[in-house]
């Protein structure tokens, strides 16, 4: 039985050390290779395209945008404002207050919504100017309001934007005249 049992053994040793060699011969066949400097290395951004465009396209004056301006145009650009506003004269407030007459109020001003205290006080009432920064950037335009909105970037979509609110009003604020 002594003889059976040192068969067993040499063989589970015989079959270990032959794993442990094809171990050590596949690990040096197939090393990683670790580069000098981990991570890859990113094209750097061209600062002079990047530059040259937007000092080739600066923003027109709100009021040549104003001019050419169309609120039909607007008014399916406001579409993405519908969760939160409500367009008709006496609508409802839901997330935000009713935008129809909103050239000229007085911010923070439609009655039974609860501004926040950074509309609340702002003061004044809502110009063409004042519009055009908020719906750009509402956070940018009043620091600390609650508004969740991240803005329209495009200066003609918020004109026509601004176009289709002036069409919301039985008297409408006339557009600022382009100098």
């Amino acid at each position: 039985m002594n003889i059976e049992t040192n068969k067993i053994a040499g063989a589970v040793f015989g079959s270990l050390l032959f794993v442990v060699g094809v171990n050590v011969i596949a690990g040096g066949l197939f090393a990683p290779h670790k580069p000098a400097v981990l991570g890859y290395d990113l094209p750097a951004p061209e600062a002079t395209a990047s530059a040259g465009a937007a000092a080739a396209a600066p923003e027109e004056p709100l009021p040549v945008r104003l001019a050419k301006a169309d609120a039909a145009k607007g008014q399916s650009s406001a579409k993405k404002c519908q969760a939160c506003h409500s367009f008709e004269k006496g609508g409802p407030n839901k997330v935000g207050p009713d935008l129809y007459g909103i050239v000229g109020r007085p911010v923070a001003s439609h009655e039974g919504f609860n501004y926040s205290a950074a509309l609340k006080g702002k003061g004044g009432n809502w110009s063409y100017e004042d519009l055009d920064k908020f719906i750009h950037s509402p956070k940018g335009a009043v620091p600390g309001t609650i508004m969740a909105f991240a803005g329209v970037n495009q200066p003609q979509e918020r004109a026509d934007i601004l176009a289709y609110l002036r069409s919301l009003s039985e008297s409408p604020v006339a557009f600022p005249a382009a100098q």
